[in-house]
């Protein structure tokens, strides 16, 4: 199961407390108590394992180390180790902790790139030891600085999947069929409703292709199984839209996606489309003409497939390779 979205809470080390010493030898007395360490931050970090956010399915509590306290003979505190939790690249990162209005902080972040970090909770700085506090006046001071408390914040990380092809459409329109004829992905199909029940990813050559759960009317309003995945076609750059011959009505089914699709973001609609009529070995010759002159009025790049049909997708690869050697350039 693709772990998606998640909320969390991360906290900081605290400072380490300065220390408090005085030496012992003669002729040498005064104070040399250490400063404490700095605490640890709390660092996300990109990879590109898409099922990183597994992680915190069950552990919802991260804790970056403290400092360590001060000592005798000038010894700072060590510093905490830093708390590195790595997350999928395309997860949006949002600081759901509100703060007092004197203070400000960042309320969302994003993870682009592999390697890419952020520190989202920074660790306390140590307390100054005693000797720090020394004077002409004061040359035995026993003051010193507790460390700063580490910041802790609630976090809710959003994958948003970054693909090349998007496939959208209304279940059982053929998705994870076509993403299994095209690569080495082994997506679950059968001819019912909602097969996919998560996103599927496939590499077609070096082109990632995300075949994104089925949407049904109302979909962007919260109904069905795939309205919690829109946000992964988001990220694509190119949409693959898939209608299914075996439809009673082509044009209303595209209608119903390219609503949903509107409502959740009127800037996918403007995204590259190509029209795939699949299943086309389920119907006679001249139903798929009908079917065809019905998709060519919606949009000019129409592509009738059969997975059984070897020849039908050699002009969909064509695509993909003309998309794969623009993203070259």
């Amino acid at each position: 199961m693709l772990i998606d979205e998640v909320i969390i809470k991360i906290a900081s080390g605290h400072g380490g407390r300065g220390g408090v010493s005085f030496r012992k030898t003669k002729m040498a007395l005064g104070p040399n108590g250490g400063n404490g360490g700095k605490g640890g931050n709390v660092i996300f970090k990109g990879v590109e394992n898409i099922n990183a956010l597994e992680q915190f399915r069950r552990k919802k509590e991260f804790i970056a180390e403290d400092g360590q306290p001060g000592r005798g003979d000038f010894v700072d505190g060590a510093d905490g180790k830093d708390l590195i939790l790595f997350i999928p690249t395309g997860t949006v990162i949002h600081n759901l902790t509100k703060l007092p209005t004197e203070q400000t902080v960042e309320t969302q972040y994003e993870i682009e790139k592999i390697g890419q970090e952020i520190i989202l909770a920074r660790g306390g700085n140590g307390g100054k030891g005693n000797f720090k506090f020394r004077s002409s006046t004061n040359t035995s001071p026993k003051e010193f600085q507790p460390g700063i408390s580490g910041q802790e914040f609630n976090i809710k990380l959003e994958l948003k999947l970054i693909a090349d092809v998007g496939f959208a459409g209304l279940p059982n329109a053929g998705k994870s069929t076509l993403l299994n004829a095209l690569t080495n992905t082994k997506a679950k199909t059968a001819n019912y409703p909602f097969t996919t029940l998560e996103p599927n990813l496939g590499a077609y050559f070096e082109l990632i292709l995300a075949d994104i759960p089925g949407l049904i009317e109302g979909a962007s309003g919260g109904k069905g199984l795939g309205h919690k995945f829109l946000r992964h076609i988001e990220r694509t750059n190119t949409l693959f839209h898939f209608l299914s011959a075996e439809s009673s009505d082509i044009i209303n089914d595209y209608k119903i996606i390219k609503k949903e699709l509107e409502i959740y973001n009127p800037k996918l609609i403007k995204k590259p489309e190509y029209l795939l009529i699949t299943k086309t070995d389920a119907v006679d010759k001249k139903t798929l003409n009908t079917l065809l002159i019905k998709a060519r009025g919606l949009n000019k790049n129409v592509f009738p497939i059969s997975v059984y049909d070897e020849k039908s997708l050699e002009p969909l690869k064509k695509v993909l390779n003309k998309i794969a050697d623009d993203k070259k350039l």
